[in-house]
């Protein structure tokens, strides 16, 4: 197992065409609601033109550009119920450590939401690099992680006539990720 604490020397930065951010919530228990940020940025920055030991991964995603396909729910999510864009517009994804096991890896981490910092990990599947026709060498990642968004201050509920909830409490994350080393 390999472990990042080190100086770096290559800088990386998303293809937001050619990556997305998703998340995923139980609505009444029994169906599941998708919705995504639209605008995000990813930067990483490695020792060299690998990913086995990056030192530095951010995310920040603009919490007033969650799209779930409804407005309705999109103005509900981007209220103080939930994100409060107006006083907590981005939330934040630092790596702390990046283990690498065989094709797989964990990225552990503090991600921030309405200014409460946790500790979470997600699973790195590497996709692998590439040259596109452009010259531009490309690296590609499948991230899945799950939190609990009530740990987040995002607490608001409701309750059904038979007192089931509305909103799980579990969101399961996923990214497709796309990066481009920099000059």
């Amino acid at each position: 197992m390999k472990t990042a604490t080190f100086t770096t020397a290559t800088k990386w930065v998303l293809d937001p065409a050619h990556s997305e951010l998703v998340f995923k919530v139980k609505h009444l228990m029994i169906s599941t609601v998708t919705g995504r940020f639209k605008d995000f940025s990813v930067t990483v920055e490695t020792e060299d033109e690998t990913f086995n030991l990056p030192s530095a991964i951010e995310l920040i995603a603009d919490t007033a550009s969650v799209d779930t396909h409804n407005i309705q729910r999109d103005n509900h999510l981007r209220s103080a119920d939930f994100f409060d864009d107006e006083n907590h517009p981005q939330l934040v994804f630092k790596s702390s450590n990046y283990e690498v096991n065989g094709d797989e890896a964990k990225l552990y981490g503090v991600l921030t939401i309405r200014g409460i910092s946790k500790n979470i990990v997600l699973n790195v599947e590497p996709g692998g690099i590439a040259t596109d026709p452009y010259g531009q060498t490309k690296a590609a990642f499948s991230v899945t992680g799950k939190i609990s968004r009530k740990e987040f201050g995002l607490v608001w509920n409701g309750l059904t006539e038979a007192g089931g909830v509305v909103v799980s409490d579990e969101v399961k994350i996923q990214a497709e990720i796309q990066l481009i080393k920099q000059a």
